[in-house]
């Protein structure tokens, strides 16, 4: 049965128990096959067949107090005023608690201080408390009633149960002390009102501190042009970028964005691509030259044939992919998960159990409701559920940013752990774009005849010869063409017949080599050497070499100064694989050579047996199967088609240096994750002892809870001050 997989934004969750219980409620529905909620991102993933609805979906999580909006392209705005609504709303509580607040806990700290003035006296009159404390305990703290009742109809407690149940005792000791008990006057209005506060100011300062983690796609969503100038009859339109249809003819002026993917059919131009590859250098362009969407027009004025628009487009697909990215989770996220489920559980345990034992080891029940409402208050556990997902979100964001796509979170959690990468020769370690190294010839006309003849033919060595001889010698025209399989190719020129062929065949119609030393230095440095040749004698040799990129030798240095294992995979022979993995800085037992396309995932299969964790680079095309075996696959490219859908990692600046820079990101990502567990433990682990003994009154509780869930979120963020 077919699947469909929608996102949809979810309103309200407070807590990693939150987005549990929405991910439990969701994959509790019948027809649905997988769920994946994201507390940072506020989305949820769901994979479900047909017979069940969107709506359903939507239905399912509001029956348990949640909101839910689908996330596309119809939605996005309402999302967005949504968010900005909530936020809205949640400043204005905020302001109204603070206020409200403000004069119980400045009589409070008065009155610890000495002082006896009459406004301290007054605002420690229980009926002037009650009036101030009440519309903060029951209106502005109304959500967590709220997402409490519907937190124990589930059966899954979460944060507002605990917050609920603290803040309702200290406010219900305070009216029994204030007003029922002549023996005790004590009053703790201030201390659920300010738990209130501060959690609330926790929870605010949470919410901008995530819009912070999706920078990076709100910078990718600006690059998107609004409009475009279309050429329709001859005359220059200005459209809505919506209305740009595939095959339309679109003028691009300096200083413009291109709209949208194409190709360019007259001018030239240079282009900006660094919000895109993050390369700085500036790229030169011209007539068939491919044009992303987003990327800046610098020069020239050019027009472009749309073959891109919409959705399809590689900016908007980069869009997609950090989106996707950022809400998967990483298998690390596994282990809060576990722990989450069966916190507040134990929370409501232990504050119990708090309650009891004081209560009969200090023979006072109303200080026992105190230091279980610091029990309840100080563990909830929304930093363990921020831990992981903003760590991600700043990861995959950052890597973007440097034209470095990551598909997700397994991905960069796994790419932490490679120990063997092993690297295509052609367009990896090489240009792939073979060019004229060498030309040897006395005879005037030779390149002339060579240039014509090559002209007919469509291998890749044949286009480099005839870019080279193009702009040295005109073309003259040739009757009889011939391809000879294997052995090169044959033509007439002025009624004459040549041939063009390798070692092998010139050899083979029996004529002689007279440089054959020279073309057995050739062909070791790496080189493939072909011959004109006419019915008689050799007339000229020409060899041609795939160049090796420039940063090649650093970029294999680097990973080996990781500790990597670093391997060439190539079809070419074993003598000219030596020769460019010496040129680069591989040992022999490094170089895996004379390896057809389809063999590649087998070297990559042997090595995994062996026990190695393999990250497979390549240009994403014949290398899909290795790609997509490999533990990571990294594709070189601009990002389009099988690279994006096969590979794990997609570098968009096709440079070898960014699968170092990717391991990096992905070692500094893993790190912020451990450190944002191991503190969010640490403080629950300290906290909760605390409390129960009573060394930390309610509001230092609900303070130290607050800065918890902020301090994990800045210390997410702070990725982004990392240089990879």
């Amino acid at each position: 049965m077919s699947q469909t997989v929608e996102t949809f934004a979810i309103t309200g969750m407070t807590c990693a128990n939150c987005s549990a219980r929405v991910e439990k409620e969701l994959k509790a529905t019948d027809g649905v096959v997988e769920v994946n909620v994201n507390l940072a991102t506020e989305k949820a993933t769901v994979s479900f067949e047909q017979g069940l609805t969107a709506d359903d979906l939507i239905k399912r999580v509001e029956n348990i107090g949640y909101g839910a909006i689908l996330f596309d392209e119809a939605h996005k705005q309402k999302i967005v005023e949504e968010k900005q609504r909530y936020l809205a709303k949640m400043k204005r509580d905020l302001i109204i608690s603070g206020i409200l607040t403000l004069p119980l806990m400045a009589a409070m700290i008065a009155m610890l201080l000495g002082s006896q003035a009459a406004w301290v006296h007054l605002l420690h009159r229980p009926v002037v408390q009650l009036i101030l404390a009440t519309p903060v305990q029951f209106w502005i703290g109304r959500r967590f009633y709220s997402g409490a009742y519907h937190a124990i109809k589930t059966k899954a407690p979460n944060m507002d149960v605990l917050v609920a149940m603290g803040t309702t005792a200290a406010y219900a000791l305070s009216v029994y002390n204030g007003f029922f008990n002549p023996h005790n006057s004590d009053l703790y209005f201030e201390s659920s009102g300010m738990i209130i506060t501060l959690i609330l100011l926790g929870k605010y300062l949470e919410q901008k501190a995530k819009t912070k983690t999706s920078d990076a796609i709100k910078q990718l969503m600006a690059l998107q042009a609004k409009t475009a100038t279309v050429m329709r009859e001859g005359e220059e339109l200005k459209i809505p970028i919506e209305n740009v249809l595939v095959g339309d003819l679109l003028l691009v002026r300096p200083g413009e964005q291109i709209p949208v993917d194409g190709v360019i059919k007259s001018g030239q131009t240079t282009l900006d691509e660094s919000m895109l590859t993050g390369e700085s250098l500036p790229v030169d362009k011209s007539v068939d030259d491919q044009v992303f969407g987003g990327t800046l027009n610098t020069t020239g004025s050019i027009q472009l044939l749309a073959t891109q628009v919409g959705s399809m487009t590689v900016l908007s697909r980069i869009i997609r992919m950090v989106e996707d990215a950022q809400g998967e989770k990483a298998p690390i996220q596994q282990i809060a998960d576990r722990i989450s489920g069966i916190f507040v559980p134990t929370v409501l345990v232990i504050a119990a159990i708090t309650f009891v034992v004081t209560s009969f080891a200090l023979g006072n029940w109303e200080t026992a409701i105190v230091h279980s409402v610091s029990v309840l208050v100080i563990a909830c556990p929304c930093a363990l559920g921020l831990a992981t997902p903003t760590a991600i979100m700043v990861g995959t964001g950052l890597g973007a940013k440097n034209g470095i796509l990551i598909k997700g979170g397994g991905a960069l959690e796994k790419t932490a752990h490679l120990t063997t990468v092993v690297l295509d020769k052609t367009g990896t370690i090489t240009a792939g774009k073979p060019v004229v190294a060498d030309f040897f010839t006395e005879n005037e006309e030779a390149l002339t005849i060579l240039t014509s003849i090559e002209n007919y033919s469509e291998h890749p060595l044949a286009k480099a010869i005839v870019n080279y001889g193009k702009e040295r010698t005109n073309l003259k025209p040739v009757t009889d063409f011939e391809s000879l399989t294997g052995r090169g190719v044959t033509g007439k020129v002025d009624g004459n017949i040549y041939y063009v062929g390798s070692k092998r065949s010139v050899t083979e119609r029996g004529l002689m080599i007279d440089n054959l030393a020279e073309v057995t230095q050739l062909e070791a440095e790496g080189k493939t050497v072909m011959f004109l040749s006419d019915e008689k004698n050799i007339l000229a040799s020409i060899s041609v070499t795939d160049q090796i990129k420039d940063s090649s030798k650093q970029a294999i240095s680097n990973l080996q100064n990781q500790g990597l294992t670093v391997k060439m995979l190539t079809g070419d022979n074993l003598q000219t694989a030596h020769y460019i993995g010496e040129q680069v800085g591989l040992t022999e037992q490094d170089i895996i050579a004379e390896v057809l396309p389809e063999d590649k995932a087998d070297v990559v299969r042997e090595l995994q047996q062996k026990g190695e964790t393999v990250g497979m680079v390549g240009d994403g095309i014949n290398d899909a199967p290795a790609l997509a075996l490999a533990d990571i696959g990294i594709a070189m490219g601009s990002g389009a088609d099988i690279a994006m859908e096969t590979a794990d990692i997609t570098l968009m600046n096709s440079d070898l240096v960014s699968v170092s820079k990717s391991i990096k990101l992905s070692k500094v990502t893993l790190n912020k994750i451990k450190q944002n567990l191991f503190w969010a433990f640490l403080y629950n682990v300290i906290g909760i002892p605390f409390a129960a003994f009573g060394f930390l009154n309610p509001i230092i509780a609900g303070a130290a809870m607050a800065f918890s869930s902020v301090s994990v979120l800045l210390n997410s963020l702070s990725l982004n001050r990392k240089k990879i």
